[in-house]
């Protein structure tokens, strides 16, 4: 005799007569977004992003100014890095290849800045150390080598701020074109604002560095006037400290300087040069935390083929 078998259907999750007792079924859905918009570390991020903001918005550049800028702007790729290992984050990135595309070539952009950074104020501190010695020998010509390569750095740094806002201007595209494709996850604007305020501190670090070496320079009172006014903005502004220990226009003529005036001119350009080493050795960390965060959206990418 052939039993019969009640048919019925099974609805996990909705049936209200299940016991209390027992674990509910859970469903991992794939998604384009992070976790959630309240995710630790989008929590995180948005913090950092917001304080680079306010740094950005409201800091005088100064080498320790710039440290802390900069220091801060490690720890964001840092955290960055931490979001771009998340399965979702992944997720996400591999539905949209050509927007990780775009993050790479962008990073592509901010890693070759930083090198070309580095560079520059090695040239520089090599040129720096080569005028300490003619100060000592009393060798005018070392001095004329030593202003036209200053100008040389203030060039080659406008070249970078040019570079980098060609990236800003990209990233405002794309924000653009994000709202049209109905991307409104929180990955994309926070992946922005990481870009924006990356180009914001750096677009300081490199006019900061440019402004003192460059051909006219104004006062910190000028600066601060034509700011109020609209005609500058504050990431124009350049450090103060490589103006002041700017010795070029202190060095005319070696042969007649006293010895006193002398050992003065000697002790500003040590204090110059511990101020570019310390600049030099921040902005290198934050060089490697652009690589890593590249090498990790270049690992997506990878395992997407």
């Amino acid at each position: 005799m052939v039993g019969v078998f009640r048919r019925s259907l099974s609805f996990p999750n909705k049936n209200p007569n299940r016991p209390s007792g027992k674990p509910q079924l859970s469903h991992h859905i794939r998604s384009i977004s992070l976790p959630c918009r309240s995710h630790p570390l989008i929590s995180e991020i948005r913090a950092e992003i917001n304080d680079l903001s306010a740094w950005a918005s409201n800091s005088r550049p100064s080498p320790l100014s710039l440290s802390q800028g900069l220091t801060l702007l490690k720890e964001t790729h840092e955290t960055l890095q931490q979001i771009l290992q998340l399965p979702q984050t992944q997720d996400s990135l591999r539905a949209h290849p050509l927007w990780l595309h775009n993050l790479l070539e962008d990073f592509l952009r901010f890693v070759d800045a930083y090198g070309m950074f580095q560079t520059s104020a090695m040239a520089l501190r090599e040129q720096h150390s080569s005028l300490q010695i003619a100060i000592r020998k009393r060798d005018q010509s070392k001095v004329v080598a030593y202003a036209k390569a200053t100008k040389k750095t203030a060039t080659g740094m406008d070249k970078l701020v040019s570079l980098l806002r060609c990236v800003g201007q990209q990233q405002q595209q794309q924000q653009q074109q994000q709202k049209h494709r109905a991307l409104h996850a929180p990955l994309p604007g926070v992946v922005a604002d990481v870009m924006n305020v990356t180009v914001s501190v750096s677009v300081a670090l490199f006019n900061g560095i440019a402004a003192p070496f460059a051909s006219k320079r104004l006062s910190w009172t000028q600066l601060v006037k034509l700011s109020r006014n609209g005609r500058i903005r504050k990431e124009h502004v350049g450090i103060e400290e490589l103006g002041e220990n700017n010795v070029v226009e202190s060095l005319g003529n070696l042969k007649k300087k006293g010895e006193e005036e002398v050992r003065l001119v000697l002790k500003r350009m040590r204090d110059l040069e511990e101020c570019i080493s310390a600049i030099q050795s921040v902005t290198d960390k934050v060089f490697r935390a652009l690589i890593n965060s590249r090498v990790a959206l270049l690992n997506i990418l990878t395992l997407t083929h």
